[in-house]
């Protein structure tokens, strides 16, 4: 509460923070946030074609591509969240303000960006589905609430990197290699039929798989926007989702018992 408050004391800071986050990112581009739509529209024209031989496998291209930019939103806050504190040495040190708007700027916006590709994902999906006979499932109106499940798993872990990498500065080199070995255990270039087929003489291995939050998400997202994609409510399957929301308060309390000694240790 106390978070929250100051956050909506200093509203404004905030905003202009994840302003000028999404204005780095395109600094001295000829084409600006313009390129917000295109990198996913590429990317997603990129999967389209050359991994048709997957597609061929069983893994419908609509999948891949919600997989894909799904897994784009965590990547890219994992990436800022890491820096978002040792990437502002003057504001942690010049600046009073509540440290935890710096990392709640950088995930808002690849949330904004996220948001954005879903302008170029749906009409996409939308267009593979409708090659097949099918077209968008009336449960995507539900899409706000995976969002929210979504976010406060990126902003979760963008607060733990971003305290960590004070301290830590090896963390920098490591996140590479575990976001490497977290693409392939999460159902992002494949579905979760491929899981269940490998875990169909030991179903206890599928709910263990679906431990991992990305599992959760990526599933969910295909869920609610295709139709022929069903969620598997396993017996696990709301301790993972309530992992997601220990994981933030946990982070929270490591990043607020951390923030008063950001200057003395940049």
């Amino acid at each position: 509460m106390n978070h929250l408050h100051d956050i909506m004391e200093r509203r404004d800071l905030l905003w202009n923070l994840t302003v000028r986050e999404l204005k780095i990112r395109y600094r001295n581009s000829a084409l600006g946030f313009l390129w917000t739509l295109l990198i996913p529209l590429f990317m997603g024209l990129i999967y389209m074609f050359f991994l048709r031989l997957m597609a061929g496998r069983g893994v419908p291209m609509s999948e891949i591509i919600i997989g894909v930019f799904a897994w784009q939103f965590t990547v890219t806050s994992v990436n800022s969240g890491l820096h978002s504190i040792t990437g502002n040495t003057n504001l942690v040190k010049k600046v009073y303000m509540p440290r935890i708007i710096l990392p709640l700027a950088a995930t808002l916006a690849n949330l904004i960006n996220y948001l954005l590709s879903l302008i170029v994902q749906f009409p996409l999906v939308a267009f593979l589905l409708y090659l097949q006979g099918e077209f968008i499932s009336p449960m995507a109106v539900a899409l706000p609430l995976v969002l929210i499940l979504h976010f406060i798993l990126n902003y979760g872990i963008a607060l733990l990197l971003a305290a960590g990498n004070v301290h830590f500065r090896d963390l920098e080199h490591l996140i590479g290699v575990i976001l490497s070995a977290w693409f392939f255990i999460s159902p992002v270039m494949y579905n979760l039929s491929f899981i269940e087929r490998v875990a169909a003489d030991h179903p206890i291995l599928l709910d263990l798989y679906m431990m991992n939050p990305m599992a959760i998400i990526c599933t969910a997202y295909r869920a609610i926007i295709l139709p022929h994609v069903s969620f598997p409510w396993t017996g696990l399957i709301w301790i993972s989702i309530a992992g997601c929301g220990l994981l933030y308060v946990l982070a929270d309390r490591i990043f607020s018992r951390q923030q008063k000694n950001f200057a003395d240790m940049l």
